[in-house]
C-alpha cells in the first residue's frame, strides 16, 4: 500500500494540519517535528554544520539508509525532508507495500523527471522487510536517478541490506534518545496547546517525569504513548487552573511552594509516579531473538564472563531470560564457553555447564532461571585458560594449510598379516609395559610436526 504523496504547492502549514493536528491520530504522531528546531537528539547527523544537516537544506538530498533503534526519530526526520525538499516526496511502507508497488512508483518518476524535470525522494519505512532479492528492485534506479532513496531500519543493516544497494546509500545511524531529550519532549509536550496537551490542565510531578524518561530507554514514542495514557487514565475532579506564584498551565513546580504538594493541589490532572508506572507497563525489552540486540547481550554475557564479572554477567543473562530468549539456547553458550574460556584451568567447568544444560531441558522456565545463574556466576569465577582453544584453532590451520600426513607405520592398526608384513604397528610400545615414562617415549606427530607443541607444557 503506498501513501500519498506531499504535494509540492501543498502549504507547510495545511501539511502540518492535515498529518498531525488530528484529535484522533496518537500523540507522539501529533508531535512529530516538522523542522530541524523542532527536532530533538541526534546532533551527531543533523545538527548545525552537519554534512546531513546542510544536505537536506540544500535540497540535496543523498540516497540514504537511516539505522536507528525505534522511536529515535527516523521517521520524523523523513518527514522534515519532505517539508524541506522541492522533490516529490513519496512514503511507501515495506511491511504492507509490494515490488510492483515500487515498479509503479519508479515509472511515474521517470515520467516526473523527463517531463517536469522533477526529483522524486521515496522513503521507504521498515526496509529490512523487504528480502535481499525484492530489495533488488531498487537498484537500477538508484543507480540511474530516477529516484533518491531513503530507507529506514531497526536492524544491522550489514546483515539485512542487500551488499549492492548498501554500497549505492550512505548510512546513517541514529542513537537512542538519551533521558534529557526525552525530558524536553515531553515538556514541549505538555506546553503544546496546538498538537500536544497544552489545553489541559496537567501537573506532572519532577519525579515521576525523570522517571519516565529514563524508562521510556531513548524511546520516544513510548515515553509520549505512556504520558497520552497517563493522562487519560485520570480522573479531573476539578476544572480550574494552578494560581500559585507561576500561573502558567503546565507549571513544573519552578516556584517555592508552600507545602510540598501544593503546586499540583489545584491541577485538575495529576500526573505521579505511580501513574506513569502503571501506564509505562515495561512488558517491552530491546530485545529480538533474530535480530542484532540478540548477538549483542549474548556477546556482552560471554565478555563479561570472560573478564570475571559475575554481577555483569547476571545481569546479561535476566536481560535475555526476562525478554523470552530460550534457556536452552543460552545453556549451549555456557558449556561452549566451559571449554573455549576456562578448559583446563578448571575441568569442573564443563561438568556445571552440561548439568545445568540438562536441568534446564528438565524443567524449562521460570524455574531454571536459578540453574542458569549457578552456572553464569560459577563460570564467571572461575580461572580462565583459552590454551585449548588457541590449541585447536592451531590445529586446524595446519590441517588445512599443510598436505595429508601419513600416519607413522607404529601407529597403525594391523588386523591382516599383508599389514604387519608391511610394518604396521611394528616397533610400537604399549605404555603400560614400560616400568618409566621415558621408557615409553615413541613419536605421535607425523614425521614433519614431529617438534610440534599446541599446548603449553
Amino acid at each position: 500500500m503506498v501513501n500519498s504523496p506531499l504535494r509540492n504547492d501543498m502549504d507547510l502549514f495545511e501539511f502540518q494540519h492535515q498529518q498531525n493536528l488530528s484529535k484522533e491520530a496518537p500523540l507522539a504522531d501529533r508531535m512529530r517535528a516538522l523542522v530541524f528546531d523542532e527536532y530533538v537528539g541526534q546532533e551527531q547527523i543533523i545538527g548545525k554544520g552537519k554534512i546531513l544537516r546542510a544536505a537536506i537544506e540544500r535540497d540535496e538530498v543523498p540516497s540514504m539508509i537511516l539505522w536507528g533503534p525505534p522511536g529515535s526519530g527516523k521517521t520524523t526526520l523523513a518527514r522534515i525532508i519532505a517539508n524541506i525538499t522541492k522533490s516529490r516526496f513519496i512514503q511507501f511502507s515495506a511491511v504492507s507495500g509490494s515490488v510492483k508497488d515500487v515498479r509503479e512508483i519508479v515509472k511515474t518518476a521517470e515520467e516526473k523527471r523527463k517531463l517536469q524535470h522533477l526529483r522524486t525522494i521515496l522513503f521507504v519505512d521498515e526496509i529490512h522487510r523487504f528480502n535481499k532479492s525484492q530489495q533488488d528492485a531498487f537498484l537500477p534506479y538508484v543507480e540511474n536517478g530516477a529516484i533518491v532513496l531513503i530507507g529506514a531500519t531497526t536492524e544491522n543493516p550489514s546483515f539485512e541490506l542487500n551488499s549492492a544497494l548498501l554500497s549505492r546509500c550512505r548510512v546513517f545511524v541514529l542513537e537512542a534518545l538519551k533521558p534529557e531529550d526525552i525530558k524536553l519532549l515531553l515538556e514541549r509536550t505538555l506546553k503544546d496547546k496546538t498538537k500536544g496537551l497544552g489545553n489541559l490542565t496537567i501537573g506532572v510531578k519532577p519525579d515521576a517525569l525523570d522517571y519516565l524518561s529514563v524508562m521510556a530507554n531513548g524511546d520516544a514514542r513510548i515515553a509520549l504513548n505512556a504520558l497520552d495514557l497517563a493522562v487519560k487514565s485520570v480522573e479531573s475532579p476539578r476544572n480550574c487552573f494552578f494560581s500559585g506564584p507561576d500561573s502558567s498551565p503546565n507549571s513544573f513546580g519552578k516556584a517555592t511552594p508552600p507545602a510540598p504538594d501544593a503546586a499540583y493541589s489545584q491541577k485538575s490532572i495529576i500526573i505521579d509516579k505511580t501513574t506513569i508506572e502503571q501506564s509505562l507497563q515495561r512488558t517491552h525489552l530491546l530485545y529480538d531473538r533474530a535480530g542484532e540486540e540478540h548477538y549483542n547481550i549474548i556477546s556482552a554475557l560471554h565478555k563479561s564472563m570472560r573478564g570475571s564479572d559475575a554481577n555483569a554477567a547476571l545481569y546479561w543473562l535476566g536481560r535475555m531470560l526476562e525478554a523470552g530468549e530460550d534457556p536452552l539456547y543460552i545453556a549451549r553458550r555456557l558449556i561452549r564457553f566451559a571449554s573455549e574460556d576456562i578448559g583446563l584451568a578448571d575441568t569442573n567447568a564443563l561438568l556445571h555447564a552440561t548439568a545445568a544444560f540438562h536441568a534446564c531441558h528438565q524443567i524449562g522456565m521460570p524455574e531454571c532461571n536459578v540453574i542458569l545463574a549457578q552456572c553464569v556466576a560459577y563460570l564467571a569465577r572461575a580461572p580462565k585458560s583459552n590454551a585449548l582453544y588457541v590449541a585447536y584453532n592451531e590445529v586446524r590451520r595446519d590441517i588445512r594449510e599443510l598436505p595429508n600426513e601419513p600416519v607413522p607405520l607404529h601407529l597403525r592398526n594391523a588386523p591382516t598379516n599383508l599389514m604387519k608384513n608391511l610394518g604396521y604397528g611394528k616397533d610400537y610400545k604399549y605404555t603400560p609395559n614400560f616400568k618409566t615414562k621415558e621408557e615409553a617415549t615413541q613419536d605421535y606427530l607425523p614425521e614433519r610436526l614431529r617438534n610440534k607443541r599446541y599446548l603449553p607444557e
